[in-house]
């Protein structure tokens, strides 16, 4: 064989693994996100303020498909019928859908660590203790002095059983030796006018949407359920100050199935924590009382577990029920 056909022979097969894997680079085709909520809520509001600097970044659309249904089941099967092998399908959820879903959907399955991946801990944001003005409640203090003085007298609403909004009361009762009957409702959509028009007497709710009722004084902002002070109300405290280590804020973040490629989940991640540092994101999160994170997975792996033992201990005080 000529020596012009060896050299050109051995140039093929040292460069073929670099052809196709640049034949192969990451994405090749739109990226979707799975959303387990209807259009509106924290994740949704999340997935779609990051899907456009994402994709300008990778190169390819990044597209937000809604699918509720079962507090995360039906995303949970849409994300296994999207071809999560070649990375190119990933759900963007809160913590609930790993940590409450399972307690009360026999559906569910999955497990975190081994059907579902963290990739990218993408953002935060707390939710609020709030009252009506009948109650004549102005602050955490009052409210605490108040309820204790009367057990059994005082109601709350929350945004369904088994949500974040429910547990982080529940667990507050059991913290300080509560007594509150519950309201549930289906969605913040319905709990919040209830509050304001004095359905309930108390509530747990996101900043976004009851702000416009505290600037009208119809409902009084009392505490925050993150670890600490909310930027957008500083003036507010959070509930770890009076009870330590508190935390029930709402986690939303990247999860992927198993077997997807390490190489995806990593691309993600690393382009997730460039764009929740940019400027138009932070402000836009800063307007709806997001704090961005941008954590790997890793360390969304840590806060998924530690959020999946604090929602068992709470689901178990409010005596969740699966079926």
């Amino acid at each position: 064989m000529p020596r012009t056909t060896l050299i050109s022979s051995a140039l093929v097969l040292c460069f073929s693994p670099w052809l196709a894997t640049a034949q192969t680079a990451y994405p090749s085709k739109p990226v979707k996100f799975i959303v387990p909520y209807a259009a509106g809520g924290l994740p949704d509001t999340v997935a779609r303020i990051v899907a456009k600097q994402l994709g300008e970044r990778m190169g390819q659309s990044v597209v937000v498909d809604n699918r509720p249904g079962g507090n995360g089941v039906v995303a949970y099967q849409t994300l296994l019928q999207s071809t999560p092998g070649d990375g190119h399908a990933f759900i963007v959820s809160d913590g609930s859908m790993l940590s409450i879903t399972p307690q009360v959907n026999k559906a569910a399955t999955y497990q975190s660590g081994k059907d579902i991946l963290p990739v990218s801990l993408i953002a935060r944001s707390p939710l609020f203790v709030v009252a009506h003005p009948k109650t004549g409640v102005n602050t955490f203090a009052e409210f605490l002095s108040l309820v204790k003085s009367k057990p059994d007298e005082f109601t709350y609403g929350s945004s369904g059983i088994g949500s974040t909004h429910h547990l982080t009361m529940e667990a507050l009762k059991v913290a300080l030796n509560l007594n509150l009957r519950h309201v549930p409702y289906r969605g913040s959509g319905q709990s919040t006018p209830a509050l304001v028009g004095g359905q309930v007497d108390f509530s747990v709710a996101a900043l976004p949407s009851v702000m416009g009722f505290i600037k009208s004084n119809q409902v009084r902002l009392l505490a925050s359920n993150a670890p600490t002070r909310s930027p957008q109300a500083p003036e507010i405290p959070a509930i770890a100050e009076t009870v330590p280590g508190f935390d029930f804020s709402v986690v939303v973040g990247v999860l992927a199935a198993a077997g997807t490629p390490q190489t995806a989940i990593d691309r993600i991640s690393k382009e997730i924590a460039e764009v929740v540092k940019s400027p138009e994101v932070v402000k836009t999160f800063e307007g709806a009382v997001i704090e961005p994170v941008g954590a790997g997975p890793e360390a969304y792996g840590k806060v998924i577990a530690r959020e999946n033992d604090l929602m068992a201990k709470a689901g178990k005080a409010a005596s969740l029920k699966s079926d």
